[in-house]
């Protein structure tokens, strides 16, 4: 089972992006799906997950600004970003495979990059 991320490129602060993660088969239609993310020099850590019945979950800082929503029928998860700022800089992972929010599962996507400019 593959996760194919995609949407990420360069953007002005306060613009907005949409990344979206498509799995090859449909083996998690009842798992956690999310997306974490990686700056240089810094820890991966978590944006936004969302569950098989659509119940979310954010980091205190994409809060009211990114929105995480899947399709089910399409095994796709999507991260709509919004007033991007600069600190939001960093390569996105989508995530697959969990039971929890408490965890991440055991599939990544690739990553896409994600650059904010000010």
């Amino acid at each position: 089972v593959q996760l194919q991320a995609s949407g990420g490129g360069l953007v002005q602060a306060g613009g907005s992006l949409r990344l979206s993660c498509a799995a090859s088969a449909n083996r998690f239609s009842g798992n956690v799906m999310g997306w974490y993310r990686q700056a240089p020099g810094k820890q991966r850590e978590l944006v936004a997950v969302i569950s098989s019945f659509g119940v979310t979950n954010y980091a205190d800082s994409v809060k009211g600004r990114f929105t995480i929503s899947r399709e089910n029928a399409k095994n796709t998860a999507y991260l709509q970003m919004n007033s991007l700022k600069p600190e939001d800089t960093a390569t996105y992972y989508c995530n697959a495979g969990s039971p929890t929010f408490a965890r991440p599962g055991n599939y990544w996507g690739q990553g896409t990059q994600v650059t904010v400019s000010s």
